[in-house]
């Protein structure tokens, strides 16, 4: 017996939502990645130049803090600048609609022709959704967006900010745990570690291939490190 046409598959999500988690995902990723690397540059540079536990512990809070606010507010904005459009394009179609009926009838018409349908489907299919909701068909039609599921900015700060802060305690734990003089090597393990793991993530959910990706963040990652190392030694030697 054949499924119908409206039976629910989860093996088969929709692409439009699929796609919508993929891009918050991939974005967590990065905002943990942002946050280990970022993190583990400014405590291993701080550990060159001092053993003592509260000056790191200190840099690495303040770090961690800073990074969080920062990409949350990056996010915010970024956001509410593409929202302000998104709504300033519903606006304007939703005038459109109501000043050019006919017109925009015809429009979606022809979307849907150049979609493959016949010209008599495509009217049929245009007047069918215009006449259930026609906002909603043109907007998702013509404009590719779903007027209900806007994005909200201050989720996507906060899922930033919240992302930054699990990528930033890594290297923060790795750093002000061990003893003083595993310090450096643990951390440098530890966030190459995580870099290749957040790397192969990151690939799967792009699909492209894990072996580059992953070499790419973790050779970022140790170069960060390794600067910020030679840099806090260098203070330090000419401080002293």
């Amino acid at each position: 017996m054949q499924d119908s046409p409206t039976d629910t598959h989860p093996h088969e999500p929709h692409a439009e939502g699929l796609a919508s988690r993929l891009n918050w995902l991939r974005a967590g990723v990065l905002g943990a990645n942002d946050g280990i690397v970022s993190t583990a540059g400014l405590v291993v540079g701080v550990a060159a130049t001092t053993n003592d536990s509260t000056t790191i512990l200190a840099a690495g809070v303040a770090g961690l803090v800073a990074g969080a606010i920062s990409m949350a507010a990056g996010e915010y904005v970024s956001v509410s600048t593409q929202r302000d459009s998104e709504k300033a394009l519903l606006a304007k179609e939703r005038r459109e609609l109501a000043d050019f009926p006919d017109y925009e009838l015809a429009e979606l018409t022809e979307i849907y022709q150049a979609k493959g349908l016949s010209p008599a489907t495509a009217r049929k299919v245009a007047e069918e959704l215009t006449a259930h909701d026609a906002f909603t068909a043109h907007a998702e039609a013509e404009l590719k967006l779903d007027p209900s599921e806007l994005t909200n900015p201050w989720a996507a700060a906060g899922s930033s900010a919240i992302a930054f802060i699990c990528g930033a305690l890594l290297p923060l734990l790795a750093i002000v745990l061990p003893p003083a003089q595993w310090r450096v090597p643990v951390t440098f393990v530890a966030v190459l570690v995580a870099l290749a793991l957040t790397g192969s993530l990151s690939a799967r959910l792009g699909g492209s291939a894990r072996g580059r990706a992953v070499l790419r963040v973790v050779v970022g990652g140790a170069l960060a490190m390794a600067v910020t190392y030679a840099i806090g030694t260098l203070t330090d030697t000419l401080g002293g």
